[in-house]
């Protein structure tokens, strides 16, 4: 009885509870002198103390009207709980501030403070800039987490928001442009591409394209340089569709689902269809599978192909950008468009 009246205390939001409020949740087989015993418990306890000039109820053991609830009893059973992850997490993490917040608060938040650890731990502190999204995959393995789901707000809390170098003003995009059509169009098609080797690849031939210009994406750097693109460019009030072609492996497919969250994407298939013929590599290391990134990219195939595609990534495999040659990438280029 005593645990169930504890848990109703530690939940309850005002300062004072009326103890017919308390009798409401017990069972109506409880006896009076039990209830009457474990009430004066945690009064021993101080969990609770009488709101003496709300007076007494008549009975053999006299129980007050009302009790005033102590906060702090609470407090010291969350930071008996916090205390022992001090020592075990990185030095950089400070947990101290949910000390004074809420057990639910402190218990949402220690699965991703554990991630945060494991992250330090493998790489410590972060020596350059990265976009929320980039560092928000790199830590809990959702890029979403930091600006969308109170990832930020957990960081402020530990005290790593300026650690973890997060940058809101990202790099603007690198790219080529065809002088045969950048000034002769109403309508410009780009092509992204995540790596540097596959844009040198390419930047030779883009005059032989139906493209506009060739972006050199840089992983997840395009996420944040995509918002200022066709101001670099000049083509602000042109129709302007972006394809994108990036490694095929699980952060690939989210750099390409988060951009295509933010601008409407096409997958260039092309090359991509191209590369599944090509013997996948192993050895990435650890990469967070994001179901829906992944269940949106293989919209854009045929089923024989998303078969192909899930069985080497449910085994760990993957297909970099570079398993095509340059010749290869400029075959494929010329007939997208």
């Amino acid at each position: 009885m005593k645990d169930m009246i504890l848990e109703f205390l530690k939940n309850y939001r005002k300062k004072h509870v009326p103890l017919i409020e308390i009798e409401r949740i017990l069972p109506g087989s409880t006896e009076y002198v039990d209830f009457a015993n474990a009430i004066n418990e945690l009064v021993a306890m101080n969990v609770i103390s009488p709101v003496k000039s709300h007076g007494y109820i008549s009975k053999r053991i006299p129980l007050a009207n009302t009790y005033r609830i102590n906060r702090s009893y609470f407090k010291k059973e969350l930071m008996d709980e916090i205390i022992p992850y001090e020592s075990r997490f990185h030095s950089s993490i400070d947990i101290k501030p949910y000390y004074s917040l809420d057990k639910k608060t402190w218990e949402r938040d220690l699965p991703y403070i554990e991630k945060i650890d494991q992250y330090l731990k493998k790489y410590g502190l972060p020596k350059e800039e990265a976009i929320s999204q980039q560092r928000s995959y790199e830590i809990v393995g959702d890029e979403k987490w930091i600006d969308e789901e109170g990832g930020r707000k957990v960081l402020e809390r530990i005290g790593l928001i300026e650690d973890l170098k997060i940058t809101s003003e990202p790099d603007p995009l690198m790219f080529a442009i065809n002088r045969n059509r950048i000034c002769n169009s109403e309508r410009h098609y780009h092509l992204i591409v995540e790596n540097k080797a596959t844009f040198y690849g390419l930047i030779d031939d883009i005059e032989n394209t139906g493209f506009s210009s060739l972006v050199y994406g840089a992983g997840w750097k395009v996420l944040g340089g995509i918002s200022v693109f066709e101001k670099q460019l000049g083509l602000t009030y042109r129709e302007n569709i972006i394809y994108y072609f990036g490694d095929l492996d699980l952060e690939g497919i989210s750099i390409w689902h988060s951009l295509n969250m933010k601008r409407s994407t096409i997958l260039a298939i092309e090359f991509y269809e191209q590369l599944i013929k090509k013997p996948c590599s192993y050895g990435k290391g650890k990469q967070y599978f994001n179901r829906e990134a992944v269940d949106h990219f293989l919209l854009n195939f045929k089923v024989s192909s998303r078969e192909k595609i899930m069985n080497v990534l449910n085994k760990g495999g993957y297909y970099p950008q570079e398993g095509l040659s340059k010749e290869e990438l400029q075959c494929i280029w010329r007939k997208i468009v």
